[in-house]
C-alpha cells in the first residue's frame, strides 16, 4: 500500500484543467464557466488587526476552508483510475492510496502503476511530497522475501510498519493500535463532564455532550478497526462509557452494541448501492433468507468488517 502525499494539493490545481474534467463526466457547460470565474481573478488581502497588506489577484488554486474545494479536487482526480486489475485507487479528497496485490513475487503492475500515477501528476500540475509519502507491504507468508523500495523522482519511498489513514491507524500486520490513542483521548475530555455535573446542568445536556465529544472519539471508524480488538482493548474502551455513565448517572450504548448496529447500517448501504465496488460481495443463497457466507481460515479475516457484517445481516429477524 502506497500513501502518497500531494504538496499543497488544493494551491496547485489549474483551473484551465480542473473545468475540462466536469464536461468529460456530464457536467453542462454553464456550470463548467461559472466554475472557471469562480476560480479565476480572486482578490486575497491579508489583514492584521487595522493593517491590510496589498491586494493580490490569484489565478491557481482552489481556496482553502471553501466547502467546493474537496468537491473540486475530487473531480480534477476522478479520471485517475487503476489500470490494472490487482490493484486498486483510493482516493478521498487529497488522501490517495495505492493498494497492489502481488502474486508471485511478481510485482511490474504494480510498479507499473505507481508510474502511471506519476506521469498523471506531472500532466496536471500536482506535485508528490516523497519525504511524506509512505508505503507499507502487508506479507503473512511464513517465507518473506524483502521488497525493493519504490523510487519517486530519484527518491526513495521510505517504508513503514504502521502509518494514520483518514484517521485510522493501519499497521503491517493490520492489527488495531487504535484503542490506545483514541482511550487517552476521550479519558482526557471526561473531567469537563465532571465539571458539568458540578454546575448542575440535566442529564440530557451532560449525555448531549459525552456523545458528541466523548462517544465520537471511541467510535470514530469503528466498523474498521474494532473487529480487530483484543480483549483487553475492547475492556479498555468500555470502561471509558462506564466512567461517563457514572458521572451522567444515566445508562450509554455500549461500544459492542455501537459497533454491531454500525456494521448492519454500513452493510445495508452498500447492499442498496449496485455501484458500490463491494456489492458484490453481498450474494443472496437461493432461499431469498439469508446472505452468503464468506470463508475464513484465519481469525484477522473472520473479524474483519464483510464477514461480520454478513453475519450481523444473517442473524436479523427482519432481512434489509
Amino acid at each position: 500500500m502506497l500513501f502518497i502525499d500531494f504538496s499543497s494539493a488544493f494551491n496547485t490545481v489549474f483551473p484551465q484543467h480542473l473545468v475540462n474534467k466536469p464536461g468529460e463526466i456530464g457536467i453542462s457547460t454553464p456550470l463548467c464557466n461559472w466554475l472557471l470565474d469562480f476560480l479565476t481573478d480572486r482578490p486575497q488581502t491579508v489583514r492584521v488587526g487595522k493593517n491590510s497588506s496589498e491586494t493580490t489577484i490569484m489565478n491557481t488554486g482552489v481556496p482553502q476552508g471553501c466547502v467546493l474545494s474537496p468537491l473540486l479536487f475530487t473531480l480534477m482526480t476522478h479520471d485517475c483510475c487503476a489500470k490494472h486489475n490487482s490493484n486498486n485507487i483510493i482516493k478521498f479528497a487529497d488522501d490517495t492510496t495505492v493498494v497492489g496485490l502481488i502474486s508471485h513475487d511478481d510485482d511490474s503492475a504494480y510498479r507499473e502503476e505507481v508510474q502511471q500515477l506519476i506521469n498523471w501528476c506531472d500532466i496536471n500540475n500536482l506535485q508528490l511530497n516523497v519525504n511524506k509519502t509512505k508505503e507499507i507491504t502487508v506479507d503473512f507468508r511464513k517465507k518473506q522475501k524483502a521488497h525493493t523500495p519504490l523510487t519517486i523522482n530519484g527518491s526513495a519511498v521510505v517504508s513503514v510498519q504502521s502509518t494514520k489513514f483518514l484517521g485510522v491507524h493501519i499497521t503491517d500486520d493490520l492489527t488495531s493500535t487504535n484503542t490506545t490513542s483514541l482511550v487517552k483521548k476521550a479519558q482526557q475530555r471526561l473531567p469537563f463532564l465532571c465539571r458539568m455535573r458540578r454546575a448542575d446542568l440535566p442529564p440530557s445536556a451532560l449525555t448531549t455532550f459525552y456523545r458528541g465529544a466523548i462517544e465520537s472519539v471511541l467510535t470514530s471508524c469503528l466498523s474498521v478497526w474494532y473487529g480487530s480488538c483484543s480483549a483487553a482493548d475492547q475492556k479498555a474502551l468500555q470502561r471509558v462509557v462506564r466512567t461517563a455513565e457514572k458521572i451522567i448517572r444515566s445508562p450509554q450504548s455500549a461500544i459492542q452494541d455501537l459497533h454491531a448496529s454500525r456494521c448492519r447500517k454500513r452493510s445495508t448501504n452498500i447492499i442498496k448501492d449496485p455501484t458500490h465496488p463491494a456489492h458484490k460481495l453481498f450474494t443472496l443463497l437461493p432461499s431469498g433468507k439469508r446472505y452468503r457466507s464468506m470463508r475464513s481460515k484465519t481469525t484477522r479475516f473472520k473479524n474483519s468488517f464483510f464477514p461480520q457484517a454478513i453475519r450481523l445481516l444473517n442473524s436479523l429477524k427482519k432481512f434489509p
